[in-house]
């Protein structure tokens, strides 16, 4: 693979992070739109928000299949289109079960696509010899500050949801499917044998739990910022309702600034010291939050959980690429289902200890889960061996 072919993967793999980033904000900070559009009971409406992740959970494990037959640079060729067909499509309907075929669409076709493109961002990694990881996890922040950005104009404006995807998926569409033409990977078939025997063969879930935990830890953390900063700022610190949208734009620019620097942290102190940084400033942050006597004090909180968690899902891919440098597609999408388990499991475990307990008790839980990727960090990689035995490449090859 020559240089010039590398930064063409990387470029349009960068672009695909950035469009998934912008469609999934387009759907989840527009389910109250989708909600009134459709006429979902409250009841009703967790039961379609509980079985998108499920079905992405089942995506994934469909991709793991389909990559041993063709590359995963095919199925994210493909997978992405679906993606925005499926969001226009739950803006185009008018009845119930057009909007749960639409996310039921959407669901399946965004865990190939998550599992498709980490697949591809894992073995760019290892053929750049340094960390380039969290900026693709950047585009796909950056993706999505501008797509929550684009639901609020249209809730600004009282646009159909239609209305509001339709320019976004004309523009988007076609730019993925030319971006799509350079979709690489960082080395064949030949070279993937090339790795030691233990991790060339089958995935061991035996060795893979401990970035199975930490995934799914790194989304519960997330999850709980995403569901409950607004209601916590409100309703536990007082804010006015102006104020509490801003922790979670607040929390998703940290992210992107993070993912954006964080490369240059993993070259220089490796991958197991950017982890425990980043767990222990997350940890702080969620202590900050729990014990914060104001709004403002509780947003300084969501900004540190900004900053330690965004480093976290990045390195948790790139490690389960180092661990398997042989069967690397099958381990990232096995990794990827903890994506969606800690998705699910996050909101409403936060939503039923705050009404047991207490909301301030509540944000204790993701603490101790977020100190708990501490223990496991040593399997993010013997720190002199950042980027996989035998795989790095020479300093003088560096491109990009």
């Amino acid at each position: 693979m020559t240089d010039a072919g590398l930064r063409h993967g990387r470029a349009s793999l960068g672009l695909s992070f950035g469009v998934q980033g912008v469609a999934f904000a387009l759907l989840v900070t527009r389910i109250p739109a989708i909600q009134d559009q459709y006429g979902i009971s409250d009841g009703l409406l967790p039961v379609f928000l509980a079985a998108v992740p499920i079905l992405a959970g089942a995506g994934s494990v469909a991709t793991e299949k389909v990559v041993a037959r063709v590359r995963p640079g095919v199925v994210l060729r493909w997978s992405q289109p679906l993606v925005l067909l499926a969001l226009l499509g739950v803006g185009a309907g008018r009845e119930v079960w057009h909007v749960a075929v639409a996310l039921g669409v959407f669901g399946l076709a965004v865990g190939a696509l998550d599992a498709s493109m980490n697949m591809l961002g894992v073995s760019l990694n290892r053929a750049y010899g340094r960390s380039i990881m969290l900026g693709f996890h950047a585009a796909y922040s950056l993706g999505g500050i501008a797509g929550a950005s684009l639901a609020w104009a249209g809730a600004r404006w009282d646009l159909s949801l239609l209305a509001s995807y339709l320019p976004v998926v004309v523009v988007l569409l076609p730019a993925a499917l030319v971006g799509s033409r350079w979709y690489t990977e960082g080395e064949g078939p030949k070279e993937r044998e090339r790795g030691p025997a233990g991790a060339g063969g089958a995935v061991s879930f035996r060795l893979l739990l401990p970035l199975c935990l930490v995934m799914s830890f790194a989304y519960i953390g997330d999850s709980t910022v995403s569901n409950w900063s607004a209601k916590y700022l409100q309703d536990v610190l007082g804010s006015s309702e102006q104020l509490a949208t801003v922790p979670y734009n607040v929390y998703m620019v940290t992210t992107l600034l993070g993912r954006a620097v964080g490369d240059l942290g993993v070259r220089r102190f490796g991958a197991v010291a950017v982890v425990r940084g980043g767990s222990l400033l997350a940890a702080g942050g969620f202590a900050v939050v729990a014990v914060a006597p104001g709004a403002w004090v509780g947003m300084l909180g969501f900004t540190m959980l900004g900053f330690g968690l965004c480093v976290i899902v990045p390195q948790t891919f790139a490690a389960a690429g180092r661990m398997f440098p042989g069967n690397s597609d099958a381990a990232v999408a096995r990794l990827n289902i903890f994506n969606y388990v800690g998705f699910l499991v996050g909101s409403p475990l936060v939503g039923a200890l705050g009404d047991a307990w207490s909301y301030r008790g509540a944000m204790l839980v993701p603490m101790v889960l977020v100190l708990a990727t501490l223990v496991y960090a040593r399997a993010f990689g013997p720190e002199p061996a950042r980027y996989g035995g035998g795989h790095e490449r020479p300093h003088t090859a560096d491109v990009g």
